[in-house]
């Protein structure tokens, strides 16, 4: 079971950042990032040129739900796209079920998350874990 960590530092948030901003600039993709700590509290906010405005919400919230679960994104997105039972995530507050939201571990513990809108989800999430690898692959 994963367990809450010492929230993310600043410093780390912009490595996360960065990484996933070179990441949607190689691939033209213009998109909000968001990276939260570990209770869910915006850390960092970028938003690059033409992104649509209505993704700033939604990178948040996907930040926020990676972290409020313990999982990404992806996880709730794969299963309502199941519908039957799985359709009851639907009651559940503060889930945003959509591809682009990933949790940040450092030493095994949940320290933040990255969250990411503005393009197709795969897109999002596409840039989400360049910035997840950077953080995982930086010296502590």
């Amino acid at each position: 079971m994963i367990q809450y960590g010492s929230p993310i530092l600043l410093a780390d948030a912009k490595l996360v950042v960065a990484a996933a901003e070179q990441e949607a600039l190689a691939n033209d993709l213009a998109v909000i990032i968001a990276v939260v700590d570990s209770a869910a509290q915006l850390v960092l906010l970028q938003r690059l040129d033409h992104a649509q405005f209505g993704s700033v919400a939604v990178a948040i919230a996907k930040a926020e739900t990676a972290v409020r679960f313990k999982r990404p994104t992806k996880a709730f997105e794969d299963a309502l796209s199941q519908g039957g039972v799985n359709l009851r995530l639907l009651t559940l507050s503060g889930i945003t079920a959509i591809d682009g939201g990933i949790p940040l571990l450092r030493d095994g513990k949940l320290v933040g998350a990255i969250g990411v809108s503005g393009m197709l989800p795969h897109q999002d999430a596409q840039v989400a874990l360049a910035g997840v690898n950077a953080y995982h692959n930086a010296p502590e």
